[in-house]
């Protein structure tokens, strides 16, 4: 048994490694919970729903590409000037993935209707 000083209760944890502290068993239920709090929010904000590839590398080459994306989108979260929550920022990255815009103006102002005209338009390929 353990003392739970944030909610005030006593947590019993179940286990048959005898050979260690109660306050042990504790603290590896509460790094496993953060490894588990960490795979929910990959997959609520980045939509991940199977893995692509099923081999042991295919699955951590998608962990990994999937950290890194998270990375990037808390990196424009805590950059942005507007007070984004991180689902909502993910959800209009994806829906305007394909748009011609500034992203810093963009993550500072997302519902300013100001547009940017491309660059010169891309010569032929063959000359004639």
């Amino acid at each position: 048994m353990i003392w739970d000083e944030r909610q005030q209760r006593r947590l019993t944890f179940l286990t048959n490694l005898m050979h260690l502290a109660a306050s042990t068993i504790a603290a590896i239920y509460k790094e496993r919970w953060q490894i588990e709090l960490l795979f929910k929010a990959l997959k609520q904000h980045l939509k991940i729903k199977t893995f692509v590839g099923t081999s042991e590398n295919a699955v951590q080459v998608q962990i990994w590409i999937a950290l890194i994306a998270m990375v990037l989108l808390k990196f424009l979260q805590l950059k942005s000037t507007w007070p984004w929550s991180l689902s909502n920022l993910a959800a209009l990255l994806r829906f305007n993935l394909l748009t011609y815009r500034d992203l810093w103006t963009w993550l500072n102002a997302p519902f300013e209707r100001r547009s940017i005209a491309p660059g010169p338009s891309q010569g032929t390929l063959f000359a004639t």
